[in-house]
């Protein structure tokens, strides 16, 4: 069930109009109290049970608008009130006496009371209905144009959905001698998290894996234009370090700002890794973590400097990378999934690793793409998408 409040959400000028609707059109009820006594109710009286027909409305409209199912919570109490104010009213203030007889006078001073009940009767209700033709008037055309402005952003979204299907590597792409499983999960319709798996140099690949900051559409754009850079550049070179600072150049001094944090490696048929981080989570190799030099995220004018490193990845071996959305994955106790956690399941198919992350909580984006190296020419690609969380 929806839980906004209309009278939070709505614009202040339409909530004024509507309670004051409320309030006339029910003061129209403490005037024909009045019509019914004949004109007899003492002016006192009359003036504050006219005012207070209306407040005791105005209370029951925004008790039914906030509280909605639970509006007996607030009515009951109210109507006792209500009853308990109009009762002591009445008693202390009680109907003038009905005269047996009327001379000219009397009758003119009912004639004319009456004639003053009816007059506001008729104004009361009048600036009532007047008011709710307001509010409903103002409310469809507000209505109306968050409509149109949700199509448009809802376009917009599915375009960039179109757009982020470029950080999934192509299905059918095969590495000889390695199994490559990865899995992308976004925190939203789409996400900041980007890889890419691509053929290189010696029978080998060249893996991508980062992560933009920020969310939404602007995010969606820079992966776009992240992946773009990368498989151009991985046309010409397979050198994560320059792969690193072509990258780096085109953030740098891009007046929309934005910088990311990533992680480039070239492995070669025979094993042979060399990699380089900007400020990204170093992978896994067998569970325990590589450690590699730290370097400034993509994109700061002060960063641009990254240093390879280089190890062997034996047959049977794998190498897992993560975007931070896994060791940030927070439960509702407000406990990270961390990286003890998540070094001691990254040796599990990535589909694995992603769930036990969403079935934590996720935050944010998760990627996880993981390398295996095998001991003779069988290969495969496998790019399982995870099932939508319950």
């Amino acid at each position: 069930m929806n839980s906004t409040n209309p009278l939070r959400t709505a614009p202040r000028r339409a909530v004024v109009v509507f309670l004051l609707a409320v309030f006339f059109t029910f003061v129209a009820m403490g005037i024909a109290s009045d019509i019914v006594a004949i004109g007899r109710i003492p002016t006192l009286r009359f003036g504050i049970t006219v005012v207070l027909s209306g407040s005791f409305a105005v209370c029951y409209a925004i008790a039914g608008v906030t509280l909605r199912s639970r509006v007996w919570k607030a009515f009951i109490p109210l109507f006792a009130v209500q009853i308990a104010t109009m009762s002591f009213l009445a008693h202390k203030y009680p109907n003038k006496p009905q005269p047996r007889q009327m001379n000219a006078a009397d009758v003119e001073s009912v004639e004319s009371r009456l004639n003053f009940d009816g007059n506001a009767t008729i104004i009361a209700v009048c600036l009532g209905y007047a008011g709710f033709v307001h509010v409903f008037v103002s409310e469809s055309r507000r209505h109306i144009k968050a409509s149109a402005e949700k199509a448009v952003l809802e376009a917009e979204m599915a375009a960039a959905r179109e757009i982020q299907q470029v950080i999934v590597p192509e299905k059918g792409e095969a590495f000889p001698g390695f199994t490559v499983d990865s899995v992308y999960q976004p925190a939203r319709q789409v996400g900041g998290d980007f890889f890419q798996v691509l053929p290189a140099s010696k029978e080998g690949l060249l893996v991508v894996v980062g992560d933009v900051a920020g969310k939404g559409l602007p995010a969606a754009m820079l992966v776009s234009m992240l992946v773009g850079s990368i498989r151009t550049t991985a046309e010409d070179s397979d050198d994560p370090v320059r792969m690193l600072r072509k990258l780096h150049d085109r953030l740098v001094g891009r007046t929309m700002g934005g910088f990311a944090t990533a992680l480039a490696a070239h492995i070669t048929r025979d094993g042979l890794v060399t990699i380089a981080n900007a400020g990204h989570l170093s992978p896994y190799l067998d569970g325990k973590e590589v450690e590699l030099a730290g370097a400034l995220p993509l994109g700061i004018a002060e960063g641009g400097k990254f240093e390879p490193k280089q190890f062997y990845l034996q047959p049977g071996s794998r190498l897992t990378f993560y975007s931070d959305g896994v060791v940030e994955a927070q439960n509702k106790k407000g406990e990270l999934f961390g990286f003890e956690r998540a070094g001691a399941i990254s040796t599990q198919p990535a589909a694995a690793i992603v769930a036990a992350a969403v079935e934590f909580g996720q935050e944010d984006d998760i990627t996880v793409v993981t390398i295996e190296r095998l001991a003779s020419h069988d290969f495969s690609l496998r790019t399982e998408p995870l099932p939508a969380p319950a």
